[in-house]
């Protein structure tokens, strides 16, 4: 079983808020890995969108990702990739 682990930041303005956090959880559910996001010492898993917002990850926090499963390096790599696009949010 593959564990990939990385850390990335939150660029977009608005942070993980429900728009990004449903766009996070369904990106995840495409692949089969467990995905884990931690921001400070809160952790949620990446498909549960209620999670992801009670991690309240504003802009410039760091948030660490871990993913577990045969298709962690797939998933790691479309999560940082939505990361660093700001979720699309052209801002």
């Amino acid at each position: 079983m593959t564990l990939v682990e990385q850390t990335v930041i939150i660029e977009n303005k608005l942070g993980l808020h429900a728009r990004a956090a449903t766009k996070l959880a369904k990106l995840s559910q495409n692949y089969q890995a467990k995905i884990t996001l931690t921001v400070e010492q809160k952790s949620a898993t990446a498909d549960s969108i209620m999670g992801l917002m009670l991690l309240t990850g504003s802009q410039g926090k760091e948030v660490n990702i871990v993913a577990e499963g045969d298709e962690a390096k797939q998933a790691m790599q479309a999560i940082c990739t939505l990361f660093s696009n700001k979720f699309d949010e052209g801002e």
